[in-house]
């Protein structure tokens, strides 16, 4: 099931790579750009990443907070984010349930590891709403980085 513009977003909390739960609701009042990606340490997940840590302080100008989402452990994720100095939280959507919820997962991914997020990126806005949907069905394409700063803005 893929998830439409204008509806609302899945909630969901999950523990985030400080072993802090972190949960939707509590960006009320702000846009969240989510990204989920397949696999921590993976060259074009390090790039679809790093392109939002570059660009973080016109998404906190613009009242939005950035999140990053795999199936990654959380101790695996905290390594993750320290090597790269990103400034936004990345969370373990372990279990799969966001990322199923999202429409964004791989029933097998390469190697044949099954229940991976598929890439992609979302954005919500201030009342929870989706206004921006990019699920990528090729693990190798990155997503439109100016189509969302400009819904962003």
């Amino acid at each position: 099931m893929s998830l439409q513009i204008g509806s609302p977003a899945p909630q969901f909390t999950l523990v985030s790579s400080s072993l802090k739960e972190v949960s939707l609701a509590d960006f009320k009042g702000k846009k969240v750009v989510l990204h989920f990606f397949p696999m921590a340490f993976t060259g074009v997940c390090t790039t679809q990443l790093c392109t939002m840590r570059d660009s973080f302080g016109y998404y906190e100008g613009q009242n939005a907070v950035i999140l990053g989402i795999s199936v990654d452990s959380p101790f695996t994720l905290a390594k993750f984010k320290e090597e790269n100095n990103y400034q936004f939280d990345l969370l373990s959507d372990f279990n799969k349930e966001v990322s199923t919820a999202y429409g964004a997962i791989y029933e097998e991914f390469v190697f044949g590891l099954k229940g991976v997020a598929k890439r992609s990126a979302f954005v919500i806005d201030e009342n929870q709403q989706i206004i921006y949907v990019e699920v990528l069905e090729s693990a190798g394409d990155l997503p439109n980085f100016e189509a969302i700063a400009a819904i962003v803005k």
